[in-house]
C-alpha cells in the first residue's frame, strides 16, 4: 500500500512538471498558455472533446471507485492523474509542432506494471492505428473484469457497475481516437517545435516516476578475534579429565550413592502415588506440526457453466441430473472435482477432461478429439456415438462402454489399474480387461514390450 501511495505521488508531480514545462516553453515563444488547463484561450476541438471524456465516463469510473475505497479507490487515483497527464500532451501537441524524434521516445519504467494494471500505456505513442491498440487493451481488460462480475455479479451490485463503468471509458476513448486521432497524435502545424528533450525528461524521469535508490549498506564491521589457545587449553583440560574418570576401573562405582528399598518406587507403592506420571514421548504422543486435523476443508460452490469456449463442470457432489445441451464443435468440457454424480453431454464437443473426480460418470453423444481422464477414481464412460481417443492417467478404476459406431477408438494409458472396456455384443455388454502388467525383453536388436500372461 506504501508503495502504491508513493507511485500515485509521483505520477502527480509528473503531471505538475508536464504542464510547468508546457508553459514555460509556450510563454518563451510569445504565445498564450492559459489555455493549458482549460481556462482561457482557445482551446482545440480534439482537447474539448477529451475533456468530454474527462468529464464523462472517466469521472464516472472514479465515482464508483471511490465507493468502494480501499485498492481500487488508490487506483483509479493513478488512472486519472495519467488522463490529467494525456490531457496536457494534447495541448501541447494542439500548440506546437511535432519534434522529428517525437517517435524515438520510449517509456520505461521502474515499476513499468503498476501502470499497465491501471491504464495499460498512453495511446498517443501508438502509431499509425491506436484506435486498434485501445481495443486490444480493452480486451486485454475484459478478460480481469469478467472474473469481478462472477465473483459479485449476484452478491454486489456496486462492483457490477464498477465493471461497466471502466469499461466505458475504452469504448469512449476509442470513439474519441476514431474522430480525431485516427492514424495517430495530431499535432499543430504552427507554433514552435515541442522539445523532445523536454518530453524525455518529464515522461522517463527518475524523480517522478522511479523511487530513489536504496542507501548502500553499511560497512561491515572487524572481524571477530578468537582466543584460539584458551579454547584449545580447556578442550586439553576436560579430554583430560574424562579419561581420567574412566581409567578408574571398579573404583568408578565409588562415587554412587546406595538406595535403600524404601526409596525405591517399583517396591514402595506409596512412592509411586506421590509421583505424577510421564508419559514416554512416543510417536502416538508427538502432535505433528503439520498435522491435518485442525485444518478445515474449503467448501466450494458448484459450477456449472460456458466460460468462453470451455463448460466448466466443478465441485458437484451427488448430483445425477447434469445435463449440457447446445454444444458446439469449438467448445471444451472440464470437469474437476466431481463426486458421486452422473454428467450427460449432448451433441457433439471437441474434447472433454475429467480430473480429480471421484465415482463419476460420463455419458456423451460424439467428441471429434480426446477424452482424457486424469487423477481420478471409479470412474464410468458411456460413449453413445464416436470418439477417436481415450486417456487414462494415474486412474485407479475406469469403466468405459464403447458404442457400434467407436469401436476403432484407441484406449492410451498410463499409470492406472482397474481398467475394463465393454463391447457391444448381441443386446449386452462384454467386459475386456486393459492389460496392466507387462514384460520386456532384449530380441538381439531392440526391446521388445508385450503384456503379461498372469498364471494362477
Amino acid at each position: 500500500m506504501a508503495e502504491t501511495h508513493g507511485l500515485m505521488e509521483r505520477l502527480e508531480k509528473a503531471v505538475t512538471r508536464l504542464e510547468s514545462l508546457f508553459s514555460d516553453s509556450h510563454g518563451s515563444g510569445g504565445m498564450e498558455c492559459d489555455a493549458i488547463n482549460g481556462v482561457n484561450g482557445s482551446i482545440a476541438p480534439y482537447v474539448e472533446a477529451f475533456d468530454r471524456l474527462l468529464n464523462g465516463s472517466v469521472a464516472e469510473f472514479l465515482r464508483y471507485s471511490k465507493i468502494l475505497e480501499g485498492d481500487v479507490k488508490t487506483h483509479a487515483e493513478m488512472v486519472r492523474a495519467a488522463f490529467q497527464a494525456q490531457r496536457s500532451f494534447l495541448v501541447l501537441a494542439s500548440q506546437c509542432q511535432e519534434p522529428q524524434e517525437v517517435r524515438k521516445v520510449t517509456y520505461r519504467f521502474k515499476r513499468q506494471w503498476h501502470l499497465e494494471a491501471c491504464f495499460q500505456r498512453y495511446w498517443h505513442g501508438t502509431s499509425p492505428k491506436p484506435g486498434p491498440y485501445v481495443k486490444e487493451m480493452n480486451d486485454a481488460a475484459t478478460f480481469y473484469t469478467n472474473r469481478v462480475l462472477k465473483d459479485y455479479k449476484h452478491s454486489d451490485a456496486r462492483h457490477v457497475d464498477w465493471v461497466k463503468s471502466y469499461l466505458n471509458i475504452w469504448s469512449d476513448l476509442q470513439a474519441y481516437i476514431k474522430e480525431h486521432h485516427t492514424t495517430g497524435l495530431t499535432w499543430s502545424k504552427t507554433g514552435p517545435v515541442a522539445s523532445p528533450m523536454s518530453m524525455r525528461s518529464v515522461l522517463t524521469s527518475g524523480s517522478c516516476l522511479s523511487p530513489p535508490p536504496p542507501p548502500p549498506p553499511p560497512p561491515p564491521g572487524p572481524p571477530p578475534i578468537f582466543d584460539t589457545e584458551t579454547v584449545k587449553d580447556e578442550g586439553n583440560a576436560s579430554r583430560s579429565a574424562l579419561f581420567a574418570q574412566l581409567n578408574q576401573g571398579e573404583a568408578i562405582t565409588k562415587g554412587l550413592r546406595h538406595v535403600s528399598d524404601d526409596q525405591k518406587t517399583h517396591k514402595n507403592p506409596s512412592l509411586r502415588a506421590q509421583c505424577p506420571s510421564v508419559r514416554s514421548p512416543t510417536k502416538s504422543h508427538t502432535p505433528s506440526p503439520t498435522s491435518p486435523k485442525n485444518s478445515q476443508q474449503q467448501i466450494h460452490a458448484p459450477v456449472l457453466e460456458l466460460e468462453g469456449k470451455k463448460w466448466r463442470v466443478e465441485y458437484q457432489e451427488d448430483k445425477n441430473d447434469l445435463v449440457i445441451n447446445n454444444t458446439e464443435l469449438k467448445q471444451v468440457a472440464y470437469i474437476f472435482k466431481c463426486n458421486k454424480s452422473t454428467l450427460q453431454i449432448k451433441g457433439k464437443i471437441n474434447s472433454i477432461t475429467i480430473d480429480n473426480c471421484k465415482k463419476f460418470g460420463l455419458v456423451f453423444d460424439n467428441v471429434v478429439g480426446i477424452v482424457e481422464v486424469i487423477n481420478s477414481r471409479d470412474i464410468q464412460i458411456q460413449v453413445m456415438g464416436k470418439v477417436p481417443t481415450i486417456s487414462i492417467n494415474k486412474t485407479e478404476g475406469c469403466h468405459i462402454y464403447l458404442s457400434e459406431e467407436s469401436l476403432d477408438c484407441e484406449i492410451v494409458s498410463a499409470k492406472s489399474s482397474e481398467m475394463n472396456i465393454l463391447i457391444p455384443q448381441d443386446g449386452d455388454y462384454k467386459e475386456f480387461p486393459v492389460p496392466e502388467q507387462f514384460k520386456t525383453a532384449w530380441d538381439g536388436s531392440k526391446l521388445v514390450t508385450e503384456p503379461a500372461e498372469i498364471v494362477g
